[in-house]
């Protein structure tokens, strides 16, 4: 299993931007999914924003296409999501998740908790 620890989150008005972090304590086969999810009070967690490492191309969510954008560091071991023009119904946990060995990485074939095998510990982003 990969340990991944999130860091960046915080509160912000709307309109505003956050970068989430996620390192992961090593990342190897070097095919795997990484993503991000979110998951407000009293709904479930949801899938907003995955790739292939392999290639690093991103699948998002209709929610925070075009505002929010996944990247890779591999030299570091690192994930990020830039989230721009923030707004309230953004406020969540944010997670981020690992798929060891797996290269189907949509965000339709990827979006339940179950297809992920490794998660970080939550970071809050609110907006208000």
């Amino acid at each position: 299993h990969v340990q991944l620890v999130e860091s960046g989150g915080g509160s912000v008005r709307p309109g505003g931007s956050l970068r989430l972090s996620c390192e992961a304590s090593e990342y190897t086969p070097s095919s795997n999914c990484a993503g991000w999810f979110r998951q407000a009070p009293g709904k479930e967690r949801e899938a907003i924003a995955t790739f292939y490492t392999g290639d690093g191309k991103p699948y998002y969510a209709d929610s925070v296409e075009g505002r929010f954008t996944i990247s890779q560091d591999k030299a570091k071991n690192t994930w990020y999501l830039q989230m721009d023009n923030l707004n309230p119904e953004d406020t969540a946990m944010y997670y981020c998740a690992a798929r060891t060995g797996w290269v189907v990485c949509t965000i339709t074939t990827m979006s339940r908790r179950l297809d992920w095998n490794d998660w970080g510990q939550g970071t809050q982003v609110t907006v208000s």
